[in-house]
């Protein structure tokens, strides 16, 4: 067990114990537990009992941690998940809504549902309540209908598994079977998966007998079985072609993309219907493109795939030549710096950018100036000790609200490179956002502009920018713009993708690991470059070790 998932249990006992309205002292030991854990660089799972006043954790709640690293199980949470009414817990899940406020809410006003909560909104009745004015209501109502508008969507990572295990249920029955939709289109949300077969005789009848999808006959059709994927829920849709090729021209393509009009005056939809083709490509350079993958039918790079042009080069996997911001035990990270690099390494990477968060970030162990002069002196001892590999010295360091980074030039110029990133102050307006952002682009210590919106996908809008001007501020002051990787950020967005090329700004694919398997999340990243038509010449750690030192070195002078 994690020191995040031990804190996590003991952050969701302490919310409830705040709902529940408990003795403010108790409450008050649980939030000093938690903080210690975060501070803590060392593995809780290792500890005996005696060793957790190390670090500043008293015996009671010692013990309590213990027998959750032992048994798995925390009996006072379970308790007081049991009576707490689901409707209530829900109201947590409402950013703007701290555990205190629930309470009041639940207790003395009688708010005990999110629909309750969103009918009082809505009646601009909250305003009238202690401690709830207009901007606070205003604020709860939004998240609640963003909550409300991502009800069925699945972030691509997440329902992957799910979509491998219906493609071998469904090979098991049937002969050509097709990814399709959303799925192979790489798209970062996903909210129907979809699959193209052969039909045959008796197809919807053999669907029927796969385990785990509900049909609902009163949307489907002959030529289409529609239902739900039982354990998601996500909509499920299975293609009966009698034309392969028409259907995954069709299915694998936006309405964008169908919509845009040939040379001969039709639409590729219409020539699509119209036309008889063996397989995709000849589709395409039958109307002078060459092929076009289904990541990029989006109706807008397009362009770059006719026949007259050089035919992109795709960025892949393989093009990556190491990560750049990723986090150690210096700050938030589960992996030391020497795992971190091992990880690396083993990986086949010649590099490892390590961006640990800044001192403002002390949620996160940001690193004090002392604290990265010693991470420093162990960057230099273990390159040292390495042949053709080589850790780059960075840190992410936060934009404050001013737009100035969070440290003296003085240390800013003792990195290789910095990734700038806003963390705090989310509540911002378009314009507010988008100066900060270009505040920080201007100062000549920026290498990277970090996960541009901080949006969490399904949890998470982020604040809105003007990206057309942020990504001309990336321009005119030669600051890279990173697409992080976590499945969950997946920012910059894809549809803009295109702009930084246009505008000759590069790009960074980089996972944001805090752990070494994390590493992995690169994948996700390389497929949203492909959607906007990211090559590796465009993107920073594509170059070699000898090329990114040189790009580091150039860009400080």
């Amino acid at each position: 067990m994690t020191n995040k998932e031990i804190a996590g249990q003991l952050k969701l006992t302490q919310q409830l114990l705040e709902l529940h309205g408990a003795n403010p002292f108790k409450v008050k030991a649980y939030s000093s537990a938690i903080y210690n854990i975060d501070q803590s660089n060392m593995a809780l799972e290792d500890f005996n009992e005696s060793d957790f006043s190390t670090i500043g954790i008293k015996e009671k709640m010692a013990q309590k941690i213990f027998k959750i690293i032992q048994t798995g199980r925390f009996d006072e949470l379970n308790e007081l998940l049991e009576c707490t009414p689901q409707d209530v817990f829900e109201l947590l899940n409402i950013k703007g809504l701290g555990a205190k406020k629930v309470h009041l809410l639940w207790q003395d006003h009688q708010i005990d549902s999110v629909q309750k909560l969103k009918k009082a909104c809505e009646e601009n009745s909250l305003t009238a309540l202690k401690g709830f004015g207009e901007k606070t209501q205003e604020k709860i109502l939004e998240n609640i209908l963003y909550t409300e508008s991502q009800q069925g969507n699945f972030m691509y990572a997440e329902i992957l598994p799910t979509v491998d295990i219906l493609h071998k249920k469904l090979n098991l029955l049937f002969n050509n079977v097709n990814i399709s939709g959303q799925v192979i289109r790489q798209l970062p949300v996903v909210n129907v998966i979809k699959f193209i077969i052969k039909k045959e005789k008796n197809s919807l009848e053999k669907i029927n007998t796969i385990e785990g999808l509900s049909y609902d006959e009163k949307i489907s059709g002959p030529l289409c079985w529609r239902g739900t994927e039982i354990t998601t829920g996500i909509k499920t849709e299975i293609i009966l072609s009698a034309d392969i090729i028409k259907s995954t021209l069709e299915h694998h393509s936006s309405p964008a993309h169908l919509a845009l009009t040939l040379n001969d005056g039709k639409t590729i939809y219409q020539a699509i219907k119209q036309g008889d083709y063996s397989k995709e490509e000849e589709f395409y350079q039958h109307y002078n493109f060459n092929y076009i993958p289904p990541a990029c039918r989006e109706g807008q790079i397009e362009t770059l795939f006719k026949t007259d042009k050089k035919n992109p080069q795709l960025l892949q996997l393989e093009d990556i030549k190491g990560p750049l911001h990723n986090h150690c035990t210096y700050s938030d990270g589960r992996h030391t710096l020497t795992e971190m690099a091992q990880q690396c390494r083993e990986m086949g990477y010649e590099y490892l950018g390590i961006s640990d968060h800044s001192k403002t970030a002390t949620y996160a162990r940001g690193l004090t100036e002392e604290r990265i002069e010693a991470q420093h002196t162990e960057i230099e001892a273990l390159n040292s000790s390495y042949t053709n590999f080589k850790i780059f010295k960075g840190i992410e360091s936060d934009i404050l609200m001013d737009g100035s980074l969070d440290y003296s030039n003085d240390v800013l110029k003792s990195f290789d490179f910095i990734v700038a990133s806003i963390h705090s102050g989310l509540e911002m307006d378009k314009e507010k956002a988008t100066q900060r952002l270009i505040t920080a682009i201007e100062n000549p210590y920026t290498t990277i502009l970090g996960h541009p919106t901080a949006r969490l996908l399904t949890r998470r809008a982020g604040y809105p920018i003007n990206h057309k001007k942020v990504i001309d501020a990336c321009a005119d002051n030669q600051v890279v713009i990173e697409i992080n990787a976590n499945p969950w950020r997946l920012d910059i967005d894809w549809k803009w993708v295109s702009y930084c090329l246009e505008k000759g700004v590069m790009l960074s694919i980089n996972p944001d690991a805090h752990h070494k398997d994390k590493f992995s999340d690169m994948y996700f990243g390389v497929l949203i470059g492909q959607k906007g038509g990211l090559t590796k010449e465009m993107n920073l750690n594509s170059k070699s070790l000898t090329e990114l030192e040189s790009y580091f070195s150039s860009r400080k002078k």
